[in-house]
Formats: C-alpha cells, structure tokens, sequence
C-alpha cells in the first residue's frame, strides 16, 4: 500500500519567546505566569484576531503563529510588540516582560493542527537572534513586504543558524511608534469582537458557508480565477431568500488555511459548509465540490464538474442549484436565477478581484493599488458593472480615510463610476449597494442612495454590505434603532468580515446619536482593534468621551485622532463626515469643540 503524501503548505511563521524568562519564573513564577496570560489575553489575542493569525502551537514562554501574508504578520508581530512596549513603560525591568520575535515565509510540512519543516525551523533561529522587543525577518519575508509596511529594513546579512545548512539572509525591523499608534483604551473596554468565541447560534433557515476553492492549476496567477468562481457561486446562492448564506469576506478569512469544518461551522454560525477545487488548462476547466454538514462533519456530496470556459457561469449556477437540492429539498430550483451573463473579459474580472483585495486596510497605498487594478478592469471590459461599482466605493475610502487632496475630483469620479454601473446592470444588488452608498457618502445624494440600499437588500437579502450601508443611510436620517438592527444582521452575515470595522464604527455613531456615550465608546474602540487608523470611529469616541463627561479621556482621544487627521477643522467637519445639517451635526460639533477640535 503506497504511502500516503505529506500535505505541504506556503505560510508565513512568526515565532515569539520571553527574554529572560527562566530567571523571571525564578523570582516571582506565579506573577511571571499571570502577567504572560494576561499580556496573551490583552495584547496577543486581539493582534491574532484582526490579521488573522492562528496560534499553532504555546511552548511555555512563547508561541509560534501562522498567517497566511507575510504583510499580515509583520503588521500583527510590530502591533504586538509596539502594545507590549506601551505596556512595559514605567514597569521595573527586573519584572517587565520582554519578547523578541522571528518571522519567514516558506514551505511548511502539516499534520493536523500543527506546522513542521525547515519553515518553522528557520522563525525559531531568527527569533533567537533578535533583539530584545525586536523583530528579526528573513530575505523572503522582505521581498514580499517591501513598499507596503511603514516600516524599515537593516540588512544584516547572512547570519548562520544552528541546524540551518545554509546563511540565511536576515533584516532587522525598525519602525517609528508615531506610525503604529495604540488604540485609546476606556477603563470600561471589553473584549474585542473581531472573533467570536462562544459559538453563533444556527438561524431558523438553512444556512451555509462558502469556502475558498483550492486552485489546483499549478499556477499561482490563477488564484483570482479560482477566488472568481466562489463569489460567482455565493452570489447564486443568495439570491436564493431561503438561504441564509455568509458573506464572501467571512469565509475567504480561512483562504490558505486548512480549518476543522465543525470549527468553521461554529464559527460562522451555520449548518453546511461548501468547499472545492478549481483546475483550469486552456479552456478547460474542472470544478469540484463537496457539501458537508459542518455539525457532524458529514459529506452530503461530492461531485466534479467539466466544461469550457464559455460555459463557466452556466458551471456555477448548477453547482448553486445542486447545494439548493441538498440543504433545502422543498425548495423549486428555479430560486436560482441562472445567469444571463456572457463571458465577458476573463482577463478584466481577474483585475476586478485583485482591486478587490487591495482594499481591505483603507490606506492610501491599499486605495491607490485598488483604483489601478479597477481601472485595468473596466479598460479592458467597459460593460463589467461589479469593477464600475467597486471603483466607486473606492472613492469613499479616499474621502473617508486619507487626506483627500481634491475632494470635488474624488465626488465626480464616484459618480460616474456608480452611474456608469447602474447604467450596465441594476439586477445585480452588490452593484446597486456600493453605488448607492458611494453617492450617498461622496456625492450626497441622500434620498438616491436610501432608495438604491432599500433595493439592494431587497434583491440579496443575505447581502452583508448592503445591511452595513442601509445602517449607516439610516443613521443620516435619524432612524438609529433600525441602523442598529440593519448592522447586526450585516455582522451575523459576515463574522470574520475584514471590512467589520466599518459595521462596529457605524454601531458607535448610532449609540452616539442615541445619547449611549458608554456603548458608543464601546463599538468605536471596538471598531479601532480592527483597523486602527479608521478616523470615522476616531470622531465618535473622543466625541462620546466628551459629551459622557469624561474630559481627560476625550482629550487623550483626540490627541490620538488628531495624528491620524491633523488638518482636521469644525467648519469643514460637514463635507467630511456626510452628516445632513441638523441635530445629529450640531451634537457631534458640540462634543469635538469640548474636545479641543479647532474652529
């Protein structure tokens, strides 16, 4: 009987160990150990929650952790050490907890939960090598994150490691703090929610996850094509109201991983989940998928699929009305709408999904990679609505994230984006939910942009931006209960969405109005954990602080805000925060100016 072959992953490895931690446990080993957990709890775990890391394994003084971006891990591994830096000022260094931290990205040996090979080998030399509250990087980790971390390199050669037969070439991070600022932290904080611990409970309707399919082509450009195929078969399934389906963004936080499907289910909070493989050559292609029955681990099917490119969206929507079949038997197949669609430009979608990628992290680098790669999109397939739409939601990250140079440039760009994708195709609700919040947020246009989230959600209800941006044109007009309501069921949507921050920053602008100053500065906080330069939650918690009554805390936020948006002024507050003149404009004027905001 032939062995069977060892499963082999690329990941990127962080490892990360206490300095002086024998002669810590020698002086106080109970207080040594209750400090770690708590520096773990507090400072380790959310790090791990917002960039998706998952810890492999704890060896006592330490962890070792894998991500699936080498820029994911050094982002996680310089927030962790910049927050354990926070936390060890002032602290006697005879009892301060001090970690060094090494970081490659390579070919990894898996078995089960746990991670072998010269990968895990070669973090473990270099973390040995840093310095104290230091991060040492191989070459590779280097090449891959280059121009997109605000951080430096000090090229120290090749370092010989023990049992490692060849140098390996190695760089120290350096990094300026103003860069990586800490979150402003209430006495009254809990626990962050990017991930939720306790199991979601299952909804009174069939519900179902969608994975990421393996690309099996050989060819790692063929990742999008493979990434393309899963949205196209989420798409199917929501329009599908008897569903309940998690939204793409949740799901694709298990990309490059290999998770436990029961895990998934509790994670996600659903019945079924749907994985899969995409191999393409010439223009063939092969599909296979596998639903399981994500409480008992299951398989319900497994089938393979065959057809020319031509075919491809004829390939998804039977895939789409087979899960139909199985998850919900009473249902008529003709609840899948089949697609209408012509291949259009393959070539252009692969653009659209990679602009896609880009935006998740809302900087300028991420905004400005997105609008390339959207506008190669639509150069080369005019009519692709989705790249039209997404290309003006971009424009809100410009407006709302950055220091919009040209904000009238920015307003004509995402209308015409959005109008230019309306004009292709108004049946397809994640168009008319980016376009309408784009022309909401942008351009203004209230009344228009309600009307088209109305519709959108109307079309997809299991559509988790569309109740995110249905929740925020709520807030403008005052109804923040329903705003509430909209953004919960976006959150239960979309969990482990990477664009969750935004649904927590909109939580707290809700509460604010409401006049809960607690639970405001709750879900602004929580919204910072997740993305820590999102300005929007900025304003609300030195806001809330402020009309709470608590003056040192809403100074200390605004100082923290005020390095994220410098140039920010009380008079031009309107146009930036797109706010209607009313009383919810004059409330958030009242709070800033008690804060110190300038005129």
């Amino acid at each position: 009987m032939p062995l069977a072959r060892e499963q082999r992953k690329l990941a990127a490895i962080v490892a990360a160990d206490v300095v002086g931690y024998s002669r810590l446990m020698g002086r106080d080993e109970s207080g040594t150990l209750a400090r770690l957990r708590k520096n773990r709890s507090e400072q380790l775990d959310p790090v791990l929650a917002k960039y998706g890391g998952r810890l492999v394994k704890l060896t006592g003084d330490g962890a070792l952790v894998e991500f699936a971006s080498a820029v994911d891990a050094l982002s996680a591994a310089i927030e962790f050490q910049q927050g354990m830096a926070q936390v060890n000022a002032g602290q006697p260094a005879d009892t301060a907890l001090v970690f060094r931290m090494g970081l490659h990205l390579g070919d990894l040996i898996v078995d089960g939960d746990d991670l072998y090979g010269d990968g895990v080998n070669v973090a473990a030399r270099l973390e040995g090598e840093a310095a104290a509250g230091g991060i040492l990087i191989s070459g590779n980790v280097r090449d891959a994150v280059g121009g997109r971390l605000k951080a430096t390199f000090e090229d120290l050669g090749g370092l010989s490691l023990k049992n490692i037969e060849r140098p390996v070439q190695a760089f120290n991070v350096r990094w300026e703090p103003k860069d990586w600022l800490p979150v402003v932290i209430s006495e009254a904080t809990t626990t962050p929610l990017a991930a939720p611990q306790a199991p979601l409970p299952l909804p009174d309707k069939p519900s179902i996850a969608v994975l990421p399919f393996q690309n099996m082509s050989g060819d790692p450009e063929q990742e999008y094509f493979a990434d393309g195929m899963v949205e196209d078969i989420i798409t199917a399934l929501s329009r599908t109201k008897a569903l309940f389906v998690i939204a793409r963004n949740s799901t694709f936080s298990y990309k490059g991983k290999s998770p436990d499907i029961r895990q998934v289910g509790r994670e996600l909070g659903v019945r079924y989940v749907l994985e899969g493989s995409v191999r393409k050559a010439g223009t063939r292609i092969r599909i296979t998928g596998q639903l399981i029955d994500a409480l008992s681990g299951a398989h319900l099917w497994a089938d393979r699929f065959d057809g020319a490119l031509e075919d491809i969206f004829d390939l998804q929507d039977e895939i789409a009305s087979r899960v139909v079949g199985e998850v919900a038997p009473a249902l008529e197949e003709a609840e899948i709408t089949r697609s209408t669609r012509k291949v259009g430009n393959l070539e252009a979608y692969d653009y659209y999904l990679r602009g896609l990628a880009a935006l998740p992290g809302y900087s300028r680098e991420n905004l400005t990679e997105a609008q390339l790669l959207l506008a190669k999109a639509v150069a080369l397939d005019p009519k692709l609505a989705i790249a039209w739409a997404t290309q003006a939601f971009r424009c809100v990250g410009t407006k709302s994230m950055v220091r919009d140079s040209d904000p009238a440039h920015n307003a004509a760009e995402a209308e015409h984006a959005a109008r230019t994708a309306l004009r292709m195709d108004r049946n397809d609700a994640r168009v008319l939910a980016l376009s309408g919040h784009s022309l909401g947020f942008v351009c203004r246009r209230y009344e228009e942009a309600a009307a088209l989230l109305e519709e959108a959600v109307r079309l997809d209800p299991n559509l988790a931006v569309g109740w995110t941006w249905r929740g925020t044109s709520r807030n403008r007009f005052g109804q923040h209960e329903l705003a509430i309501a909209d953004l919960e069921r976006a959150m239960r949507l979309s969990p482990r969405d990477a664009f969750m921050f935004l649904a927590h920053g909109q939580m707290a602008a809700a509460h604010f109005f409401a006049g809960r100053h607690d639970e405001a500065v709750h879900w602004a906080e929580s919204s910072l954990r997740l993305l820590p330069h999102h300005v929007t939650a900025h304003r609300v918690l030195v806001a809330a602080h402020a009309l709470a009554g608590r003056t040192e805390a809403a100074r200390r936020a605004w100082l923290v805000y005020r390095e994220y948006d410098p140039e920010t002024r009380l008079e031009t507050l309107s146009e930036r925060l797109a706010i209607p003149n009313g009383p919810n404009l004059a409330m958030f004027v009242q709070a800033l100016r008690l804060a110190g905001m300038p005129e």
